[in-house]
């Protein structure tokens, strides 16, 4: 027997380890883009408030449509975790130059971020997390300008250093050059004619036989013996200035990044903000498309505990993964509804139905929605925010504890008891039974076949005395039972509900479908009969039922099953009715689009069949004046009053049966550019290419015919008449500060030269220079493959308070400089 008991374990934390909650938030690690942000995804900590719960649900749905609008989607490329580099700068350390890059680097991509993410129209919330963000380009451009690639201390990070490096890069010559002289002189001695190192310093491979011919420090020999590396003579002084000169080199390197990392140091608080801020996007931007992965959608969380859990279609989501990742199983979804006045829900029906997965699966949504995911079911899904989600679920027998299966389960039961009556003590010392729901929340308990592992009577007597116990302190309490007693608490207290999943005996086998309101049957009887057990026993099984009061429940929710079925058939054919209605209707509506459709062609067919006879009848007609010229006076005067007749007729004809378009009042109508419009004086359909500044012109292409006419020559195609735009308002446009505006000519002073700059630290520099402009900057980036330039004309283009960007004269650069100019 043990001495004594180890410690309980946090009934809570006990909970997402039954519900696999760290496979889940390593699921959703996988998403995120940095090693920060997958760090904390494993956590995937639970928010401590709806609010909190509702600020990152809103973050998701933010991000994840901007992911979508980005092509390639939200990059986090270039985010480094720079929390070691800052603590270590912070305590007055020295960082290594690599790890200044990468803050650096961290630093352009959090500026690239907050440019794609501002927009507090669109998204709000993750607009104020980057509002207030401090990039800090100044302190980025001075770690670019000193450190280069690969984290090396670049010459012109100081003078000294510079200076040094060139006498280092002198001296280096020096002994090249001596050595290949030596290389030359003493070649008959050597085995090989290639310089070697040997502890850092240059060697010669002498013959053994020869070593005492060459003046020098030995440093090794090889294994055989016969070769001897010897450092000469004339250059050992060299080798130790030299070394004399890394060290000093060393040295001043590390001044410069001392310097450096005291900058970092200094901005320490920024830049914990800023590293804090990132790893929340890139949890949020993780959660996001891990929603979109799963095909889950946003649900409807509240605070109020009281909010009715409806969950329709909903689908666990480890057994979703494991079906797309891993060629799983189908998995079948369960919908939920549970209203405001339930409390309890007991679940019954045969082994291997689908109990357990339903209670894991409703605990992982109420738990996924307050971390801010999103949830795999379908339409809206509501449910209230759960403070407290503890869960009874598997077997807790524990051998090193002396427990039992019903021992294990009644020690998690007690604990569970334990943390909601912590959470929620009745006020008055216990006298008045303790509130529902928890303040913060409601309360959610899941338990898993509870009241098994003893005696059946005593155990379905503990089983309904803890839920009508727990009616009266959680919010909602799921339990899948065998129990036939616990089936009849439903008909005694309206909190109680009965649901089941379904078994097709026929194939037997369970269908993992969840029924509401009919409790289930266990199916022992016909499992057994199925899997060839002695008839006599299932008989002799079957009698014992008959007398007690089992069979008859058994019979009534057989009855029930039937009731059921026979509704779920007649909706079936109901559904189907309609579908065949729709498609009736659908049937019909194309029908008559084709008769309306083939009586405008008619129409069509016969204006144009009219105006051919008219054109024809008009050329006769001017066929036959023709002649009458030709003919002279002689009998032309009655022809040619008959010809005159006849035109007239023609005329009125052609007026009668031409179609007119019927003007309609259309007040305030204005042709749009693509936009198609009737020329009045040709009577002519056009198409509008452009119009003019004031609105009062287009730009018409009628044909091959391309022409500007007025607005009033023109009307749209159902005869709306267009309406002039309004006489422009004059507005004169105050700056910053009117009275200290700088020269807009180009000067030193608003001059910028970014030329040989990447485009990141153009984008610093110039934005330095616009904080203090009060007028025009021209910025020089010359012309080149163009790539700067573009750059910096995208990245201007995001600035609120840049007027408009355009290219400089050509006598102060042309397509080389740009001018800026600031409102």
């Amino acid at each position: 027997m043990p001495s004594h008991s180890a410690p309980e374990p946090d009934i809570a934390a006990d909970t997402l380890e039954l519900l696999e909650w760290p496979r889940l938030a390593e699921h959703v690690a996988g998403f995120a883009g940095t090693e920060a942000g997958r760090r904390h995804c494993r956590l995937l900590p639970l928010p401590a408030s709806p609010a909190e719960s509702l600020g990152l649900l809103a973050e998701t749905t933010e991000l994840l449509a901007l992911d979508g609008l980005i092509e390639g989607g939200l990059s986090f490329q270039g985010v480094a975790d720079i929390r070691a580099t800052v603590q270590l700068c912070a305590k007055g350390g020295c960082a290594g130059g690599e790890e200044l890059l990468d803050l650096a680097a961290t630093l352009a991509a959090a500026r690239r971020l907050r440019r794609q993410i501002e927009d507090p129209q669109l998204r709000p919330v993750c607009s104020a997390l980057v509002g207030e963000l401090r990039t800090l380009p100044e302190l980025e451009q001075r770690l670019h300008f000193c450190l280069e690639e690969g984290g090396r201390v670049a010459d012109r990070a100081s003078a000294e250093l510079a200076a040094l490096r060139r006498r280092l890069q002198a001296a280096l010559a020096e002994r090249r050059e001596r050595l290949q002289d030596l290389l030359r002189r003493y070649a008959p001695m050597l085995q090989d004619t290639v310089l070697s190192e040997r502890s850092g310093r240059p060697v010669l491979a002498v013959k053994a036989g020869a070593a005492a011919q060459v003046k020098g420090l030995v440093h090794d020999s090889s294994a055989s013996g016969q070769t001897v590396y010897i450092e000469p003579q004339a250059v050992i002084a060299l080798g130790n200035r030299l070394r004399e000169l890394q060290g000093e080199e060393r040295e001043l390197e590390r001044a410069v990044l001392l310097e450096l990392s005291g900058l970092v140091g200094e901005e320490a608080e920024a830049l914990h903000h800023l590293q804090r801020i990132l790893v929340r996007l890139d949890a949020g931007l993780a959660r996001a498309r891990y929603g979109a992965w799963l095909g889950a959608v946003r649900p409807e969380l509240t605070d109020d505990p009281e909010t009715p859990f409806e969950l329709r279609d909903l689908r666990h989501p480890l057994l979703l993964w494991q079906q797309r990742r891993e060629e799983g199983s189908p998995v079948v979804p369960v919908t939920v509804r549970v209203g405001p006045e339930l409390r309890v829900v007991a679940i019954t029906g045969p082994n291997t139905g689908g109990k357990t997965v339903t209670l894991k699966s409703i605990g992982l949504a109420a738990l996924m929605a307050r971390a801010g995911l999103f949830l795999p079911c379908s339409g809206t899904p509501r449910l209230p925010w759960c403070g407290q989600v503890l869960a009874d679920i598997g077997d807790e027998q524990s051998l090193q504890q002396n427990l039992s299966t019903f021992s294990g389960h009644i020690r998690r039961i007690a604990r569970i008891l334990a943390a909601l009556a912590s959470a929620a003590a009745a006020p008055n010392g216990g006298s008045t039974p303790p509130p529902v729901v928890h303040p913060a929340g409601a309360s959610l308990v899941l338990l898993d076949e509870v009241g098994a592992g003893t005696d059946p009577t005593e155990g379905a007597a503990l089983a309904a005395s803890l839920l009508r116990h727990l009616a009266d302190r959680a919010r909602l309490t799921i339990a899948t039972t065998h129990f036939g007693e616990l089936k009849a608490l439903k008909y005694g207290d309206s909190r109680f509900e009965n649901a089941s999943v379904s078994f097709d005996e026929q194939t037997l086998s369970p269908t993992y479908r969840l029924q509401w309101g009919i409790p289930g049957r266990s199916n022992a009887l016909a499992i057994a009969t199925r899997l060839g057990l002695d008839a006599q026993v299932v008989q002799a099984a079957a009698e014992q039922l008959r007398p007690g009061g089992s069979g008859e429940v058994n019979q009534v929710i057989e009855g029930l099953e039937r009731q059921r079925q026979q509704q779920q058939e007649a909706a079936e054919a109901a559904a189907a009715l309609l579908a065949r209605t729709e498609l009736l209707h659908e049937e019909l509506l194309s029908r008559w689009q084709q008769q309306k459709e083939q009586s405008a062609e008619i129409q069509e067919q016969r204006r144009r069949e009219l105006e051919h006879s008219i054109r024809e009848g008009q050329g006769e007609v001017r066929r036959l004046i023709r002649r009458l010229r030709q003919g002279g006076r002689s009998g032309g005067r009655e022809a040619a009053e008959t010809a005159r007749v006849t035109g007239q007729r023609l005329k009125r004809l052609q007026q009668e049966h031409s179609p007119q378009p019927q003007r309609v009042d259309h007040g305030g109508w204005r042709p749009a550019v693509g936009d198609r419009v009737r020329l009045l004086a040709l009577g002519k359909a056009a198409q509008v290419l452009a119009l003019s500044e004031d609105g009062r012109e287009l730009t018409v292409r009628c044909g091959v015919l391309r022409t500007t006419v007025d607005l009033s020559a023109i009307e749209g195609l159902n005869g709306e008449k267009a309406s002039p735009p309004p006489l422009p308002q004059v507005q004169v446009r105050s700056r910053r500060n009117p009275a200290s505006r700088g020269p807009d000519v180009r000067t030193e002073a608003n001059t910028v030269d970014v030329r040989g700059l990447r485009v990141h630290e153009a984008e610093a520099a110039v934005e330095e220079r616009l904080r203090g402009a009060n007028g025009p900057i021209w910025v020089i980036h010359g012309i080149g493959t163009g790539k700067l330039k573009r750059g910096l004309r995208d990245w201007l283009a995001t600035i609120p308070y840049v007027e408009r960007v355009s290219d400089a004269d050509k006598g102060d650069g042309g397509p080389g400089c740009s001018v800026v100019f600031v409102k």
